[in-house]
């Protein structure tokens, strides 16, 4: 039987071994959308909702989760993150949501980015909830990535 790549002797999941791979810039953009009725988003731009400023919430709250994405994603790598960013947008039926990770090591960033979106469009979901019963997540997903060697 093929020993899988993710695997380590005894059939166990591990995580991958970088320690090889040189220090490059590493960079990843992730976009999601959360779909919201004209009222809520009326709310949003008004900052009506109870809760506070989502706009604001949303973007902190993705840019905490991408730092603490190794602790929420098993054999996910701790890295030293040099940026994050995380930028919400109303649009005509909803809000997209864009979060950017950076940093210089030996493994990517796309979980990071994706993570702060993912959890910036939760945080939204959990401030409008009380006004919105019809909310939709969707379309995450990861737009780009790049890597550079130093």
């Amino acid at each position: 039987m093929k020993k899988l790549s993710h695997t380590n002797e005894d059939g166990k999941a591990r995580m991958v071994d970088v320690g090889n791979k040189s220090m490059q810039q590493r960079t990843a953009i992730a976009e999601g959308h959360i779909q919201l009725s004209a009222e809520t988003l009326q709310l949003i731009r008004d900052n009506e909702i109870r809760k506070g400023d989502v706009l604001t919430v949303a973007e902190i709250a993705g840019i905490q989760a991408a730092k603490k994405t190794s602790e929420l994603i098993p054999l996910c790598h701790p890295l030293a993150l040099t940026k994050v960013k995380v930028s919400t947008e109303i649009v005509d039926d909803g809000i997209k949501v864009t979060g950017e990770a950076r940093c210089i090591g030996q493994t990517g960033v796309e979980m990071e980015a994706l993570t702060a979106v993912h959890i910036a469009l939760l945080t939204i979901y959990d401030m409008c909830k009380a006004v919105d019963k019809e909310m939709l997540m969707g379309d995450i997903r990861l737009i780009g990535k790049t890597k550079t060697d130093l």
